[in-house]
C-alpha cells in the first residue's frame, strides 16, 4: 500500500507516476521480498541453529540424508513469509479483493504448516500433525477462501473452466466450482509439500510457476493483451502479478540459503503456503489447467505417492523404490544434485509449454 502513499505526491513529483504501472510494482515487489530474505536470512539461521530448531530426518529415507542433513534448521518458510508480506504491504493494492483472497490462503496454509513443523520439532519426529487433521483444515481454509472470493467478486465467469489449446471450449461448473476450487488449492498445496524433499528441489519450480503466472495475471487483466491472445479478460486480476513477483523474490532470496547443501529447510510452513497460493492464483486467473501444466513436476510428485500407496494397499507391492519419486531416483543411485537439476530442467520445459498454451488456441 506504500505505493499509494507515494502517489499522493504525484502532482509535485511527476516521476512518481511510474508506481501506477503493474510492471514497475512487480519488479519492486520481487526486489523487496528478495532483499528482506537475504538481509534477515543469516541471523535467522544462526538463531534457529542455536535453539536447535532442526528438521527430524525420515528414518526410511536415503541413508546419506541421515548423515548430511541431520541438524539442519527448518521452518525456513517463515523467512519466505516475512519477505512476502513485507513486499505485499509495500507494493500490492490492498483494496483489491483478489489480493485479500491470496493473503488469506497464504496466511492460513502457512499457519497450518507452522503447526505441523512445530509438532515435528517438539516431538523430534517427522510425522507432525496427522494427515487427517492437515487435510480437514486445508479443506476448511480453502472453502472459506473461495466463499470470500465469491462474496466480493460478482462475476459468473468465475465459475467457468477454460481449456487451453481451444478458443471456445468453456464449461460452466455451476455449484461444482467450489469443490473444484478446493481441490485445486488443497492439491497444489500438498503437491508442493511433497516435492520439498531435497535441497532446492521445490524452490526453483515454485519460482518458475510464479513467473509464468505473473505474466498470465498481467495479460489476463489487460483488455488489449487478453483480446490479442483470445483469453478471458478479468478486470483487476492483473494485481496478482505483483503478488507473484513477491513470491519470486522471496524464493530467490531463500534459494541463496537453500541451495545444495542447504543451510535451512523450507518446512511445511513454506511449502503449504506457497502451494496453496499458486492454486489460488490459478483459480482467479481462470488458468487452472495451465497451472497443472506449468506445475507438472508437483503433479508428478503427488501422483507418485498416490500410485505407491494404492499399489501397496491393493497388491502389497511397491511401484517405486521410495515415494515421492525424487527419493526413488536417489535409491537408484542418482546423486542428490543430479536429481534436483534434472527435475529443474523438467520444470523449465513444462513452464515453457504452459506459457505456449496462451497463443496456441
Amino acid at each position: 500500500m506504500f505505493y499509494k502513499f507515494l502517489l499522493e505526491f504525484v502532482d509535485i513529483f511527476t516521476f512518481l507516476n511510474v508506481f501506477k504501472y503493474l510492471t514497475v510494482r512487480t519488479g519492486l515487489a520481487m526486489f523487496t521480498s528478495m532483499a528482506v530474505v537475504l538481509i534477515i536470512g543469516t541471523p535467522f539461521i544462526k538463531f534457529f541453529s542455536a535453539k536447535k530448531i532442526t528438521d527430524p530426518i525420515r528414518d526410511d529415507g536415503p541413508s546419506d540424508h541421515i548423515i548430511k542433513k541431520i541438524g539442519t534448521p527448518t521452518m525456513g518458510g517463515l523467512l519466505i513469509l516475512l519477505g512476502l508480506f513485507s513486499s505485499i504491504i509495500l507494493w500490492c493494492d490492498l483494496a483489491n479483493p483478489y489480493i485479500w483472497f491470496l493473503i488469506f490462503i497464504l496466511s492460513s496454509f502457512g499457519l497450518l504448516g507452522l503447526i505441523d513443523d512445530y509438532k515435528k520439532i517438539k516431538y523430534n519426529n517427522s510425522s507432525g500433525v496427522s494427515l487427517k487433521f492437515k487435510v480437514i483444515f486445508q479443506i476448511i481454509f480453502a472453502i472459506i477462501g473461495i466463499l470470500i472470493l465469491e462474496y466480493f467478486i460478482h462475476d459468473q465467469g468465475m465459475r467457468n473452466l477454460y481449456f487451453p489449446f481451444f478458443k471456445n471450449l468453456v464449461v460452466n461448473l455451476g455449484w461444482f466450482f467450489i469443490p473444484f476450487s478446493v481441490f485445486i488449492i488443497v492439491g497444489s498445496s500438498n503437491a508442493v509439500n511433497l516435492t520439498d524433499g531435497l535441497d532446492g528441489l521445490a524452490t526453483v519450480p515454485v519460482i518458475l510457476v510464479a513467473g509464468c503466472f505473473a505474466f498470465i495475471s498481467y495479460v489476463t487483466g489487460n483488455i488489449v493483451f487478453s483480446e490479442y491472445l483470445k483469453i478471458t479478460y478479468i478486470p483487476n486480476v492483473g494485481e496478482a502479478a505483483v503478488f507473484c513477483g513477491s513470491i519470486i523474490g522471496a524464493c530467490l532470496g531463500f534459494l541463496w540459503f537453500n541451495a545444495p547443501p542447504a543451510k535451512i529447510f523450507m518446512g511445511d510452513t513454506g511449502s503449504l503456503a506457497l502451494g496453496g497460493s499458486l492454486g489460488g492464483i490459478g483459480i482467479i486467473t481462470k488458468h487452472e489447467i495451465v497451472l497443472a501444466i506449468t506445475g507438472g513436476l508437483f503433479v508428478f510428485e503427488a501422483l507418485s505417492v498416490i500410485i505407491q500407496v494404492a499399489s501397496f494397499k491393493l497388491t502389497g507391492k511397491r511401484v517405486f523404490k521410495m515415494a515421492p519419486i525424487h527419493h526413488h531416483f536417489e535409491k537408484k543411485g542418482w546423486p542428490e544434485s543430479t536429481v534436483v537439476i534434472r527435475f529443474w530442467i523438467i520444470s523449465i520445459i513444462l513452464a515453457l509449454i504452459g506459457i505456449a498454451t496462451l497463443k496456441l488456441r
